[in-house]
Formats: structure tokens, sequence, C-alpha cells
């Protein structure tokens, strides 16, 4: 649609700094486009004192609101069924291949949802980058959220270099390959065999020699490996971690970290059950948010 407003015509050699002197004064009337008139521009502008005429502008066709969803490499996650939606937020960046619902919560013993695939590609496969790490990610597979990102360089940046690390709930393995760089070794559990299956590939696509997957329940760990020998434990089951604090606190060092993950409602919701397993210092700290009721919390406990 075409409509007749006021502009300002400028060389271009001076359109940029024009524009940006108009946007600054709030004169830009940004639903329209600008005229391109030779070597000359005309912008549209609100304030008859500042324009140099009356010209025929193009309206900007409107963009669609995306819905919210989570990415993760090529594939976008919605929490809706609207295959409409689906279809606008595949257009929307080159880099989707794929819109899925997601149709379950995180569910059974090995942590997988269900999901139905709303647009582009039939598939739960693709490659993620984090930090200039590579994954090979399945979500039919093994649970994985890209929104730890952000937590995962924290606990690489305050961590010793040559330090003994367990992940006991390692997934497709991005705390162990974000951290491997600085450690030693890192043992590396999980019981689901997709997760670990999966996690044995990212340990090769990345090169790392030092990470040793693990087929394992969590709550045996305490009878594979010798007790108080590592100096930090990454502890990321959120709905059920606190089943497994005697296996962690009987495995780290004295002096040593757990990074405990929880829901919950209240901050401080986990102090007091930790408080029973040690005497050193706990800090928390606020993840990210989970519902309009709870929020991904994670403790970092001194083991004393």
């Amino acid at each position: 649609m075409s409509r007749k407003l006021f502009g300002v015509r400028v060389e271009k050699s001076k359109g940029e700094i024009t524009r940006r002197e108009l946007l600054g004064a709030g004169a830009l009337s940004n639903d329209f486009r600008p005229l391109n008139d030779g070597d000359y521009l005309i912008f549209p502008v609100a304030d008859e004192m500042m324009a140099t005429g009356e010209y025929i502008f193009e309206e900007r066709p409107k963009k669609e609101a995306l819905p919210r969803h989570e990415l993760i490499g090529g594939i976008a996650i919605m929490q809706d069924d609207d295959v409409r939606s689906a279809g606008l937020l595949l257009k929307s960046r080159p880099v989707i291949h794929t819109v899925l619902h997601s149709e379950s919560a995180v569910q059974g013993e090995y942590r997988i949802k269900e999901f139905k695939v709303l647009a582009g590609k039939d598939t739960t496969e693709t490659l993620y980058v984090e930090y200039g790490h590579r994954f090979l990610i399945d979500l039919s597979v093994a649970y994985f959220s890209a929104r730890l990102a952000n937590e995962r360089q924290r606990i690489y940046e305050i961590m010793d270099e040559n330090e003994r690390v367990l992940d006991m709930f390692a997934g497709v393995g991005p705390f162990p390959i974000a951290l491997s760089d600085k450690a030693s070794v890192i043992f590396a559990g999980d019981i689901n065999p997709g997760a670990v299956s999966l996690m044995q590939k990212n340990i090769g696509l990345n090169k790392k020699r030092n990470i040793i997957p693990m087929l394992a329940d969590a709550l045996h760990l305490g009878n594979i490996l010798p007790a108080h020998s590592f100096d930090r434990i990454i502890m990321n089951l959120p709905m059920t971690s606190d089943e497994f604090l005697e296996v962690a606190f009987k495995l780290c060092k004295k002096g040593g970290t757990v990074h405990f993950y929880t829901l919950q409602s209240e901050e401080g919701e986990m102090t007091d059950t930790l408080r029973r397993f040690t005497k050193g210092s706990i800090r928390e700290k606020m993840v990210r948010s989970y519902s309009p009721v709870q929020h991904h919390a994670v403790y970092d406990v001194c083991c004393e």
C-alpha cells in the first residue's frame, strides 16, 4: 500500500548519517520504505518542519510475530501444536530445517520427550554448536537443552587446571566436553544407552581424549569409583537429583565442589537438605525460569 507523506531528500553519501539522526530524533516513519531517487534518498518523516516536500512512499510489509520456541542447531521446538506458525518459523531463518512440537514432558528412566514434526524435514537429529564444540543431537533418543550453555561456560571458568571431574547424568556429553580442556580426566555416566552412544560420537567429533563415558546407574557409582576421588561433581538431573546426594558426597574430595541442579519454587528450598551432607559453603544461583511457579537453580556446594 502506498501513501503520501512528508519526506527528507538527501544525498546518498549522507543517507546513513541522516537515517540515524532521524531515528534519534524519533522523526523517521519506519513503517514506510525510503525512496531511491537517483543520487538521492528520501526518508519518510512525521514532522512537516523537517520535510523537503511530500512524496509517495510504499508501506513496509508487516512481519508476523514468531511463536515462542527453543532452537537447538537446525531444530526449533514449539510448545504449541500449530502448523501455520511452524511454517512461519521454518521460513524465518535459513538454519532451521525442522520444527517440532513437544508433546510430552521429560519422562521415563531415560529422560526422553515425545515430539511431532510440524514443518520441514521429518527428523529429530541435528548438529548443534556451543562455544566452539560440536554435538550430534537426537532428541528422540536423549534429552538435551541449549539453555544451559552459559552455565556450562560458568563452570569451566571457575575450574582449576587438572581437576578430576564426575558428571553423574552426562547425557550426550555437553558438560564433559565443555570442561575437558581444563580437566585431567572426566568420568561421564548415564543410564540411557542411546545418550551414551551419542556421547561417544561427540567425544570423537571434538577429539577429546580425557573423557571416560560410562553406561551406569548413578546410584551404583559409589560401588564402581573410588571414594573421595573427585574435585568436582556435576549433578544435572533437576527433577530427582536429591536421591543421589549420598553417592555424590561419598565420591567428592574434601574441599571439592558438588554442583547440584534442581527445580524449585522458592529460594533456598534445598539448603537444609544439602546441609545434611556438608559443613562447607553453599552458594545458590538461579539458572533460568522453568515455569510460572518454578525456576531451575544450581547450588555450588563445598564438600567439608
